[in-house]
């Protein structure tokens, strides 16, 4: 537990990676694997980790983020998209292991939910890429790595760049490896009684 605790409040936004480490794949597999059981409504999994490897692909991603270096230096970038429309692409692969009559319930209940909703959807997996995205770098950080979640890019010139397929959209990059550097002194943490109301806000 004290390890889980631990690792929540450390956790800081790298801006200077070593670009000389190289994380395996065996490791950044296991990273996605931990991160792919992030809830979802319904179980729809409509998070999207996109691993951008080729250097020059990660260049031009850097220039339409404001040349930020950690796009980069970074030993690996993922860009957490959403399938918005995943609640439609075959519903009955999320229950695949539950009774037929427990899968067949949850299909009828996601078209329900979700048709003809479209901020709904897209709500959902704007929510759902949060969580993924807090997972992996939990799962990064069991590994002894340094994340930085970042949303400072042209979406739109990304999205180009990445052929981000027309029901999908953008949410988040989320760079990970090992820092050059320590990041400065923490900016400051509001006090728990300026976060936390009870039953109702007066």
């Amino acid at each position: 537990m004290s390890e889980i605790l631990q690792a929540i409040a450390s956790r800081r936004a790298t801006k200077h990676f070593d670009p000389k480490y190289q994380i395996t794949d065996a490791d950044l597999t296991a990273i996605l694997e931990a991160a792919r059981y992030a809830p979802t409504a319904f179980n729809i999994q409509n998070y999207r980790f996109l691993v951008v490897r080729n250097p020059e692909q990660r260049r031009r991603i850097r220039a339409a983020a404001w040349d930020q270096p950690q796009v980069e230096e970074g030993s690996a970038l993922i860009i957490m998209c959403a399938d918005i429309k995943a609640w439609e692409k075959d519903p009955a692969r999320y229950w695949k292991d539950a009774p037929e009559a427990v899968r067949e319930g949850y299909v009828g209940m996601i078209r329900s939910y979700y048709e003809g909703r479209e901020q709904v959807q897209r709500d959902e997996g704007f929510r759902s890429c949060g969580l993924a995205a807090y997972a992996l770098m939990m799962a990064a950080s069991a590994y002894g790595l340094q994340t930085c979640p970042m949303d400072g890019f042209d979406f739109v010139r990304v999205g180009e760049i990445i052929n981000l397929p027309s029901d999908h959209e953008i949410v988040m990059f989320v760079a990970l490896g090992r820092e050059a550097s320590s990041p400065r002194p923490r900016g400051g943490v509001l006090p728990l009684d300026a976060l936390v109301q009870y039953d109702s806000f007066a």
